[in-house]
């Protein structure tokens, strides 16, 4: 995984004699630096992890023999063989990644690097990405923190790239604006600082952004939901005023009267139609009541009763 450069960050300059090999000479920051040729049984090692991993597909074996190497490695002399080392440790993150086992890295680089600053750069780029790339930036935020306020990092060539990489890919992300500022405070070039505070001025005004658009639907649904229930209220006070109204009116009104206005709504809320068959009945029962009042009155039992 090559590098970008820093936006507006100067290119280094090529010597001559950088130029006369081109740019295949050029080293990048996921490749170690050249030193001493390793053993050649570690090289096939490696080889015989590469195939694993590219070829057979066979995540199990490749990660085997990676752990295999780096293990004899650390039981002969590892001053000479720390390219190998890395290269070995390299292809075991991609064969736990693709073992979907990516929870592990951190873990198993701590068996070979016992110190977290003292990660190569090139494995911390890998598992930045990693981390970032499975939405898990929160993971390797204290390591890539630690390494970069490490001061025998500071003066690596990868320095800049690991910086710009722990920036976008974790600290913006995760909204760490503090940690960003002082570990932009640290670059040597005074023009990536300037990029590094424009960039995170730049993702604090959108996330300040972000959070009024999101409190604003809020604002509205509850001015509507206010705006409904004074509605209700002053409908409810005008249908209490009316009932208190109606009652008052017909507490007014002679007796007669008051059992009209009775019948009447009766007939209007029952939705009685004196012309309606079905309606008779009621009509029926209703006279017949009331010509047992009128008999039960005027009979000639009871107007002696009241004459005597």
């Amino acid at each position: 995984m090559d590098c970008l450069p820093f936006p507006g960050s100067p290119r280094p300059k090529r010597s001559m004699k950088s130029r006369a090999r081109g740019p295949a000479a050029w080293p990048r920051c996921s490749e170690p630096a050249a030193s001493a040729p390793p053993p050649r049984p570690l090289l096939g090692l490696l080889e015989e992890a590469a195939d694993y991993l590219v070829l057979h597909r066979d995540f199990g074996a490749c990660l085997e023999t990676c752990q295999r190497g780096c293990a004899m490695l650390r039981a002969g002399d590892p001053e000479d063989s720390e390219d190998l080392k890395c290269f070995l440790c390299v292809v075991g993150i991609q064969a736990l990644a693709e073992m979907d086992r990516w929870r592990e890295v951190l873990s198993w680089l701590l068996q070979y690097y016992q110190v977290p600053e003292h990660l190569p750069p090139q494995i911390l780029e890998l598992c930045i990405l990693l981390y970032s790339k499975v939405k898990e930036p929160q993971a390797i935020l204290e390591v890539a923190s630690n390494w970069l306020r490490n001061p025998a990092n500071q003066d690596l060539p990868e320095y800049g790239a690991i910086f710009e990489l722990h920036l976008f890919r974790v600290l913006l992300p995760l909204h760490c604006w503090t940690d960003a500022e002082d570990i932009a405070g640290l670059c040597a070039e005074e023009e990536q600082r300037r990029a590094a505070a424009q960039a995170i001025y730049s993702a604090r005004q959108q996330q300040e952004e972000n959070l009024e658009e999101t409190k604003e639907p809020d604002l509205k649904k509850e001015d509507q939901g206010g705006i409904v229930c004074r509605k209700l209220l002053a409908l409810w006070k005008l249908l209490r005023w009316l009932l208190e109204y109606a009652v008052d009116h017909l507490l007014s009104l002679p007796l007669k009267k008051t059992f009209l206005i009775a019948l009447i709504l009766c007939l209007l809320v029952v939705r009685f139609d004196p012309a309606c068959p079905s309606s008779l009945p009621f009509f029926y029962k209703l006279a017949h009541v009331f010509y047992r009042i009128r008999g039960t009155i005027f009979s000639p039992c009871y107007q002696l009763t009241y004459n005597s």
